[in-house]
């Protein structure tokens, strides 16, 4: 039912005219490198483009969104979006930007992660076919598995110079470490992506992030000399934090579009942390949102940044895009566990793993449950387990209201630990002041 709304949405939108998609994006900041004539072919009519995704794991990240969101709005002006798995070129391995060369895949990992990186894209671009426009995946893998070695090196290598290879950014600056002649002909596989596409889909556009570029003209380069159609490419800026450092990591680690490999409260958390001049920059990348409007909820956010508006909306409209309304409600009530004024409630509703989710972070201290039976003097355990660092501390806090267990208010000084206080029946969530958290776990 989902699929067919979003059929009929697409449909709607591809018979109108065609959005003027460089235009948007450049009015986004996004537009790094571009040949001569893309705009103009993207205005002439529906284009069929391309980018493609590395199948390093069976989930895509944080890092993926610019990616996924720009076939999103080449779908969306109109255009028809092609998402290539590297199937093949997974086995190698891409050297841009990279110091090293990386662990190779074997085909049946490649295989399990190409599946998981196509169901996943199906949340954002409409496969149906029922429009002209209607998205296409395809893997590299399946043009590649039967070529021999041979018949590549007569039929493509022979068009593109060593000279022409070795002037790429992508490999000059790997020269003082090393690259393998593996990775060096990973340009030249690439531009045969590009051009197996152009010559059987009619494929006239790659886009790729600016570290591509490379071996993006390497592929209309190849187009060019094997005497296909026209053929055109831009890149987009690499998206960094203000402080320089990679978009979409967090100190546990990559931000998944995978629930299980980062929960939707994680990922909801992720986007409300941002600093600032990131959630400034993230917005105009990431939304969906009018430039205008975008622009105008900046300076509503500069004038309270405390408030956080400018996070709550980018976070907001990311995981309703990634997971679901239904995540964005519980990751908005869990969120205010930790940073609001929520009742033991709904801190009593969440199970285990949605609890242990809202608590990742907080420091945690073990109890035995058998000492619960006849109850545990709350100001020793405090104490002796490094709550507060001494018995008065501890009963200070608590005389001046700033102990809570679950979210009440503790306000006897001899008060007990028992097994009705726990959560989910192992746990005590302990808070001194505002919001200083510690999880006790009773086994």
């Amino acid at each position: 039912m989902i699929r067919q709304s979003v059929s009929i949405i697409f449909a709607s939108l591809y018979n109108h005219i065609l959005m003027n998609l460089i235009a948007e994006l450049q009015e986004r900041n996004l537009v790094q490198d571009i040949m001569p004539g893309t705009e103009e072919q993207l205005n002439k009519g529906m284009t069929a483009g391309y980018i493609g995704f590395d199948p390093t794991a069976d989930s895509l990240h944080v890092g993926s969104l610019l990616p996924i969101t720009l076939l999103m709005r080449m779908q969306r002006a109109g255009h028809k979006p092609y998402a290539l798995i590297g199937g093949a070129t997974g086995m190698i391995g891409d050297p841009s930007g990279k110091s090293q060369e990386r662990n190779l895949l074997d085909i049946e990992t490649i295989q399990h992660n190409c599946d998981g990186i196509r169901k996943q894209l199906e949340r954002f671009l409409d496969f149906s076919g029922s429009s002209p426009n209607a998205a296409v995946m395809v893997n590299n893998y399946d043009w590649f598995k039967d070529f021999s070695f041979l018949d590549f090196i007569r039929d493509i290598g022979k068009h593109i110079s060593v000279n022409y290879m070795m002037a790429k950014d992508s490999v000059k600056n790997r020269l003082e470490t090393g690259m393998s002649f593996t990775e060096f002909t990973y340009q030249l596989i690439q531009g045969y992506d590009f051009y197996h596409l152009n010559k059987n889909q009619n494929v006239l556009l790659q886009i790729g992030g600016a570290d591509q570029w490379g071996n993006m003209v390497t592929g209309t380069e190849l187009i060019r000399r094997k005497g296909g159609a026209d053929a055109f490419a831009f890149t987009c800026k690499l998206i960094t934090k203000s402080d320089g450092s990679k978009f979409g990591k967090s100190e546990s680690g990559n931000i998944w579009l995978d629930r299980e490999r980062t929960s939707p409260y994680q990922f909801y958390q992720f986007w409300m942390k941002l600093p600032d001049a990131d959630a400034a920059k993230m917005a105009l990348v990431f939304s969906f949102k009018p430039v205008a409007d975008i622009k105008a909820l900046i300076a509503e956010h500069e004038t309270a940044p405390h408030q956080r508006k400018l996070q709550k909306a980018i976070a907001e409209e990311m995981t309703i895009m990634v997971h679901s309304e239904e995540d964005l409600s519980f990751a908005k009530q869990a969120s205010d566990i930790l940073f609001g004024q929520s009742s033991v409630e709904i801190l009593r509703s969440l199970n285990e793993k949605q609890l242990l989710e809202v608590m990742e972070g907080v420091p945690q201290v073990t109890g035995s449950r058998a000492d619960l039976v006849s109850g545990i003097d709350l100001i020793s355990f405090l104490a002796d387990n490094g709550v507060f660092p001494s018995k008065g501390e501890a009963r200070k806090m608590l005389q001046n209201g700033g102990i809570s267990i679950n979210k009440e208010k503790v306000t006897a000084q001899d008060h007990k630990i028992a097994e009705g206080h726990l959560l989910n029946d192992k746990y005590l969530l302990i808070q001194k002041g505002k919001s200083n958290y510690t999880l006790a776990m009773f086994s």
